[in-house]
C-alpha cells in the first residue's frame, strides 16, 4: 500500500498549467511550512534588531528544539495511525530523572547508565502498546494513565530533588559540539562543514533513488522541472541551516542525535513495508484488517519505537539541563503534538511525515526564543502558541472537508 503523504503531484510539460508559475504554485502548497518557518524568522529578526538571526541564537534555537523534534519523529507514526501519547513528557522527565540518578547516586558510569534508560523506554512502550493493541484500550486514556504514573515515578525516583549528573561525558550529548578536524582556530567548524556538504549530496541521491523507484512501480511523480526546482530549494535550506552551525560553534552532538533520528524514521515511514502498513491504519482501520495487515501488531511496535525515542529525548534533555528535576518535561507533550501538527500532520490520521515534524518542531521553538527575546512574558507566549496550534488544526480540518 502506498503511503498517502509521498504522492506527488504529476503536472505534464505540455498542459496549460505546466507553465513556470503553475510549477512554482504546486511547490508552494508542498512546502508552506517552511515558508512559514521564514516568515516567523523574519518578523522576529525585525523586532529583535537583528539578534533573533544571530549565528549564536539560532544553533541555540536548533539545540532548545532537540528534544521535541527527537519525540517527533515517533510521534509522528502515533497520530498518523490515529492514536495520541500524552505521557511523552512525562516520560522524558522519567527516564532523565533514571539516568541521572544511575549516574549520581549509584555510580554507573555513562555508557551503561544510557542502555538501560533505552531499554527503560522499550519497557515504557511496550506496557503502553500492549493495553492500546491488545487489550484495546483507546491510547488517550492509556497514555493519560502513564503520565499520571510517570509523574509519580519521578518523584519516586529522585526523591523531589533536582539530581545534577556529574559525568562530562554525559553532558556531551546535550551540550557538546563536533571538535575541528584541521582547521583549528579557524572562523569555521571544518567537520561540521564536511557533514553538511555530505547532507546536501546524500538528499539529492535519495531524491533522486526515490524518483527513479516511484517510476519503476509505476507511480505518479512530478515533472523533471518539478522535481529540480524541489531539489534546489531544500538543498539551499540544508546548506543555510549547517552554515549556521558552522559559523558558530559547529554542530551539537544533540542536532547529530536528531538528525539520525529524521534519516531513520523517515525511511522506516516511506520506504518500509511497517511504514505503510501505519498509514494504511490511520486512512481506513478496517479496511487495513480485511487487507491482512495485522492491526495489533503494528500499533504495538509503534508505541514501542516512541518508548524508545521518548528515553532518547530525556537523556538529551537532561544532558542539556544537566539536571533532573520533580517537573522535568511537563506539558512538552503538547509541545510535540503541537510540532507534529503544525507540520502536517493530521488529527484524524492517514496523514504526516517526520520532515514535516521538524519544521513544526523549529516554528514552536523559534515561537518560545523569539518572545523570550523580546521580553514577553509567558502568558503571551502561551496564548500566541495556543492560537497558533488552533490555526494548525483547523486548516487540517478545512482541507479534509474539501476533500
Amino acid at each position: 500500500m502506498e503511503n498517502v503523504n509521498s504522492k506527488a503531484v504529476v503536472q505534464p510539460q505540455n498542459s496549460p498549467g505546466g507553465n513556470w508559475r503553475s510549477r512554482l504554485r504546486i511547490n508552494v502548497r508542498q512546502y508552506t511550512m517552511i515558508i512559514a518557518l521564514l516568515l516567523v524568522w523574519s518578523i522576529f529578526t525585525v523586532l529583535t534588531k537583528g539578534i533573533f538571526i544571530s549565528t549564536r541564537n539560532l544553533s541555540n534555537l536548533f539545540l532548545q528544539s532537540a528534544t521535541v523534534a527527537v519525540i517527533a519523529c515517533t510521534m509522528v507514526l502515533v497520530m498518523v495511525a490515529g492514536h495520541i501519547d500524552l505521557s511523552a513528557g512525562s516520560a522524558v522527565g522519567f527516564t532523565g530523572a533514571v539516568v541521572a540518578t544511575l549516574i549520581t547516586k549509584a555510580g554507573w558510569p555513562t555508557l551503561l547508565a544510557i542502555p538501560v534508560t533505552l531499554l527503560l523506554g522499550l519497557v515504557i512502550g511496550v506496557f503502553q502498546g500492549y493495553w492500546v493493541a491488545y487489550v484495546g484500550v483507546p491510547a488517550f486514556i492509556v497514555t493519560l494513565a502513564g503520565q499520571l504514573i510517570m509523574r509519580g515515578g519521578i518523584l519516586g525516583v529522585s526523591g523531589g530533588n533536582t539530581i545534577s549528573p556529574n559525568s562530562e561525558l554525559f553532558r556531551q550529548f546535550g551540550q557538546g559540539y563536533l571538535p575541528q578536524l584541521v582547521f583549528k582556530g579557524a572562523g569555521f567548524n571544518d567537520f561540521s562543514a564536511l557533514i553538511g556538504i555530505l547532507a546536501v549530496i546524500l538528499y539529492n541521491v535519495s531524491a533522486l533513488r526515490s524518483r527513479r523507484g516511484r517510476i519503476k512501480h509505476g507511480f505518479a511523480v512530478s515533472s523533471p522541472r518539478n522535481q529540480m526546482f524541489k531539489q534546489v530549494i531544500i538543498s539551499v535550506v540544508i546548506a543555510l541551516v549547517f552554515s549556521i552551525m558552522v559559523f558558530y560553534r559547529g554542530i551539537p552532538y544533540a542536532i547529530l542525535i536528531v538528525m539520525a533520528m529524521v534519516l531513520i524514521f523517515s525511511f522506516v515511514s516511506q520506504n518500509m513495508t511497517f511504514g505503510r502498513y501505519v498509514y494504511a491504519i490511520g486512512g481506513n482501520k478496517d479496511a487495513a484488517q480485511l487487507s491482512g495487515i495485522n492491526v495489533k501488531k503494528t500499533n504495538f511496535l509503534i508505541f514501542v519505537l516512541q518508548g524508545l525515542a521518548i528515553a532518547i529525548g530525556g537523556i538529551v534533555y537532561t544532558s542539556r539541563l544537566n539536571a533532573a528535576t520533580g517537573g522535568a518535561g511537563s506539558g512538552m507533550e503538547l509541545d510535540v503534538i503541537a510540532a507534529c501538527i503544525i507540520g502536517g500532520t493530521s488529527t484524524m490520521g492517514g496523514e504526516g511525515t517526520v520532515f514535516g515534524a521538524i519544521i513544526g518542531a523549529l516554528v514552536m521553538a523559534s515561537l518560545d526564543n523569539g518572545m523570550s527575546l523580546m521580553n514577553l512574558g509567558v502568558v503571551y507566549q502561551y496564548v500566541v502558541k495556543g492560537i497558533v496550534l488552533l490555526i494548525a488544526v483547523a486548516v487540517d480540518v478545512s482541507t479534509r472537508r474539501k476533500q
